[in-house]
């Protein structure tokens, strides 16, 4: 039977204290809420004021439930009106010295069964709960910002914490309304461990110049469905905090990965700390607002006028070249369709007709424009067939020396002048254009799947693309309706250097036995807003497909922190490839 906590103190006001008072407070808690001196108060009052009024605003609380949540709140700037509480909560900056000895003082003031929890998103509870008489007692409670909204906590149990206690802490969190997962104590848990070291390989790529602010964050919102980008959310974290977690993180890990880039030290420096200042990597109207100001970024590819496309080549059968088929012939292009036969040709083609198909019943098409689009695609086996087209997208299997053959047989029959580009999602682009005798019109165009669904384009330009060549994919994605992002031609290109990483070091955390599959998947959706869990993704993905996107990734960069985790080679090698073969991280045979 789980204990009853009536009364709870929040030691520091700042935006995450105050966001955590606000939730105890509209559970029926009572709340006795503790700053340095009467400026943090103020501060805090201010914070707790303005949050409950916009949700009053938004039809979240009447009036009267705001007058008796903030009614519930007691403010003190003294440690010793916690005499008498069930539970405290200490919500300062993160610095280990100044959190130890609120709970050295804290030990003195409270009774023997008071819980002490830490809301540290990186420190080790271990060390915090030694400075006490009671570590039994002491748990770490790591809520997410803004925490009144995200329901994720995480209740972080250390080797001496009493079973009793971390039963009390979920039975808690459970009633105010949140998600708890248990896991132990190991520098960032699980959401910041995975999402810092993602957020901090986004910082180099932009401290490279391989990308713009822009680009970067555009990849991952359209390509991966993320709610911010990488930049933006450092933004609206604090990169003094950001600096902060990463460098414990590396500190226990000895991950390079994890060592802060050093433009976040140098922003820092220069006071650009994101909203909270005003400024980060992007500009804001005013400290703490969402509004950005700063124009766009100028882009890492020159600008020329474009050339003139007005017919298509697709080479390839498979989705993604149907798919491609499909979002040009719907926007007016006429296009080819090269297959091996013309019994693929053919079964092609009828599967992009079933794909628009689908499209009228759902009302997203009429029967006339689905008509037009299938007339302007043309079945073809022979090479000769592309020779007047503008554009040619390669979408075979990713297969270096089979798409050189497609790019020497284009090399032959294309008209000069002609875009050669291949969808590739890990090979070398200029391995393709070294296969022609024209380099300089070859470059890379990875669209995503589903490709008629998904807006994101990368157009990754080797170091002979020619800058007409990059205007001419430009003008073509907005013809389409997509959003090109350029990056330059190196495994991974943006999206999946960032991404297979990050779900690899999820992997490695499954192998550790540090948490389940299932506590790492929802600390992932519920506390960072993602669409899937790591997990969900790697089995729709395919280990197969994850394993060797990730060898790539090791084989071009040799970061140690990039090589495939063992787990993830013994389940291929296993035949667990995902939901393709019913069974991958999780077993969909029953299902």
């Amino acid at each position: 039977m789980a204990r009853e906590i009536s009364s709870v103190g929040v030691i520091g006001l700042g935006t995450m204290g105050a966001g955590i008072a606000e939730v105890l407070a509209r559970s029926g808690v009572s709340v006795v809420a503790v700053e340095i001196d009467d400026d943090g108060v103020r501060r805090g009052q201010g914070h707790l004021e303005h949050s409950t009024e916009r949700a009053v605003s938004g039809g979240k609380l009447d009036a009267d439930g705001r007058g008796e949540l903030l009614g519930r709140i007691r403010y003190t700037t003294s440690l010793s009106e916690l005499s008498d509480v069930d539970l405290v909560i200490e919500a300062i900056p993160e610095n280990l010295e100044a959190k130890s000895d609120v709970f050295a003082e804290l030990d003195k003031i409270t009774g023997p069964d008071t819980i002490f929890v830490s809301n540290t998103s990186s420190l080790s509870i271990t060390e915090i709960g030694v400075h006490t008489a009671r570590p039994g007692k002491v748990v770490g409670m790591h809520f997410f910002n803004p925490a009144p909204i995200l329901k994720l906590v995480e209740i972080v149990r250390t080797v001496v914490t009493e079973p009793g206690v971390i039963t009390d802490v979920v039975a808690f969190a459970e009633r105010l309304g949140k998600t708890p997962v248990v896991i132990g104590d190991r520098a960032g848990f699980i959401a910041n461990a995975l999402l810092f070291g993602y957020l901090n390989h986004a910082v180099r790529m932009y401290e490279q110049r391989y990308a713009t602010r822009e680009d970067l964050d555009a990849a991952m919102r359209f390509g991966c469905g993320y709610p911010m980008g990488p930049l933006a959310l450092l933004d609206l974290i604090g990169l003094d905090t950001a600096y902060e977690i990463l460098d414990t993180m590396y500190h226990q890990s000895r991950n390079r990965l994890h060592a802060p880039a050093p433009l976040l030290k140098q922003m820092i420096t220069a006071g650009l700390l994101g909203r909270k200042t005003g400024q980060g990597f992007y500009a804001y109207d005013e400290p703490d607002s969402p509004t950005v100001t700063d124009a766009a970024t100028k882009s890492t590819v020159d600008t020329a006028a474009p050339r003139e496309v007005r017919k298509v080549g697709v080479v390839g059968t498979g989705t993604m070249a149907t798919g491609i088929v499909e979002v040009f012939a719907k926007r007016g292009y006429e296009v080819i369709l090269r297959a091996r036969s013309a019994e693929k040709a053919a079964a092609s083609v009828a599967r992009v007709k079933k794909s628009l198909d689908k499209a009228v019943v759902k009302g997203k098409l009429s029967e006339e424009d689905a008509a037009a689009a299938l007339g302007r695609i043309s079945p073809a086996v022979e090479f000769d067939e592309l020779a007047d087209v503008d554009l040619v997208v390669e979408a075979v299997a990713e297969d270096l020396a089979v798409k050189q053959a497609v790019f020497a047989a284009l090399d032959d029959v294309v008209k000069p002048g002609a875009v050669l580009a291949t969808t590739t999602s890990s090979l070398p682009v200029i391995e393709c254009a070294a296969a022609t005798s024209r380099p300089s019109d070859v470059v890379g165009v990875h669209f995503f799947n589903p490709a008629p669904v998904m807006k994101l384009v990368e157009v990754v330009s080797t170091i002979a693309t020619a800058p007409d060549v990059i205007a001419t994919v430009d003008a073509v994605c907005a013809a389409v309706g997509k959003h090109p992002v350029h990056c330059g031609d190196r495994a991974g290109f943006i999206v999946n250097a960032l991404l297979f990483p990050y779900l690899n070091d999820a992997v490695k955390m499954l192998e550790a036995h540090y948490a389940e599959a299932d506590d790492i998947d929802t600390a992932m959706k519920v506390g960072c807003g993602l669409p899937m869990g790591p997990f969900e993704l790697l089995d729709v993905v395919g280990l197969d497909v994850s394993l060797a996107i990730q060898r790539t990734l090791y084989n071009e960069f040799r970061e140690e922190g990039f090589a495939p985790a063992p787990l993830l080679e013994h389940l291929v090698t296993a035949g667990r490839l995902g939901r393709k073969t019913g069974k991958g991280f999780k077993d969909y045979s029953a299902r």
